[in-house]
């Protein structure tokens, strides 16, 4: 009996954890939203295994935080979604692209990029 509720236990688990990784997957794809309109955005495009990548994670997902409701700071996996890479021209990884709240780019920059030069990019474009 406890063999069994054992098992079906887990394969509940297995089950909520399966969808769950679906929806995420899906939302993960979407990127026909970004950039953000009537936002500032800024969209980092590179790859989660790539080292400057790695090193800019901590730091986006400190200003996705921090500037939540003021700008949208977006990553991109592009060796997951080359799609994506095609769609922005990308030609080298990390490349930080910055759009303005119409949805035009106003400034590119290619290679690690620290939370110093995020922050003072963005306040240019009006974001404090």
């Amino acid at each position: 009996m406890i063999r069994m509720k054992t098992k079906m236990l887990i394969l509940c688990w297995l089950f909520v954890l399966t969808v769950a990784g679906f929806r995420w997957e899906v939302n993960a794809r979407d990127f026909s939203a970004a950039p953000a309109r009537g936002m500032v955005t800024m969209i980092d495009l590179g790859a989660d295994s790539c080292v400057p990548c790695k090193l800019m994670a901590p730091i986006l997902k400190k200003l996705e935080k921090e500037y939540e409701g003021r700008a949208a700071i977006v990553f991109i996996d592009v060796w997951k979604h080359k799609d994506q890479a095609k769609r922005f021209g990308i030609r080298a990884i990390p490349t930080q692209v910055f759009f303005d709240k119409d949805g035009k780019e106003v400034y590119r920059h290619l290679g690690f990029m620290s939370e110093k030069a995020i922050t003072e990019q963005l306040r240019k474009m009006g974001v404090e």
